[in-house]
């Protein structure tokens, strides 16, 4: 068991990483926020001793729970439900344009596949590099990078239909 002030400084340095990391694999952020709290709950029950760094430690532990939590029958029967008895969704609608064109990326990301979107979303949201993409996720680095580059043509696929009032005149 760890002292709680690690756990703290770490609750507090890591918890917004963690939470992207879950969102971007699992899509709901109820859902994200439960397996950050559960990777905590297994820092604080584990043996961790510091060998490297703890973001990557992290990072790793957050991404294998949250594909779990994609295979589990929770998942599968919210899934089920959803289809089943669609429910309308509500729709926020932001006053800015560029918060709007910000979600419209963050749709399209979300809607890529999952291997491309772990990459995306490792590399240009958490700036990992395609050598630390590879050891998070136990794949070799020429399969990061085709599929980095597999989710870019699928995000300039799909954003090339869109029209954009602010993000091309910043």
């Amino acid at each position: 068991m760890k002292s709680s002030g690690f756990i703290e400084e770490a609750m507090h340095e890591h918890t917004e990483l963690l939470f992207r990391i879950a969102y971007y694999y699992v899509k709901d952020s109820y859902a994200a926020e439960d397996i950050v709290q559960d990777v905590f709950m297994k820092l604080y029950c584990s043996h961790y001793e510091e060998k490297g760094e703890l973001r990557a430690y992290l990072s790793r532990i957050t991404a294998n729970a949250s594909k779990d939590y994609l295979k589990s029958w929770a998942y599968r029967k919210i899934k089920l439900s959803e289809k089943l008895f669609p429910q309308g969704k509500i729709i926020h609608r932001d006053f800015l344009v560029q918060q709007e064109e910000w979600n419209i990326i963050d749709q399209v990301i979300l809607a890529l596949p999952i291997k491309q979107r772990e990459a995306i979303v490792y590399y240009y949201l958490e700036n990992l590099s395609i050598k630390e993409i590879s050891e998070l996720i136990g794949r070799p680095e020429s399969t990061v990078k085709s599929r980095l580059k597999s989710g870019r043509d699928l995000l300039k696929q799909n954003l090339a239909k869109e029209e954009w009032e602010v993000l091309l005149h910043d």
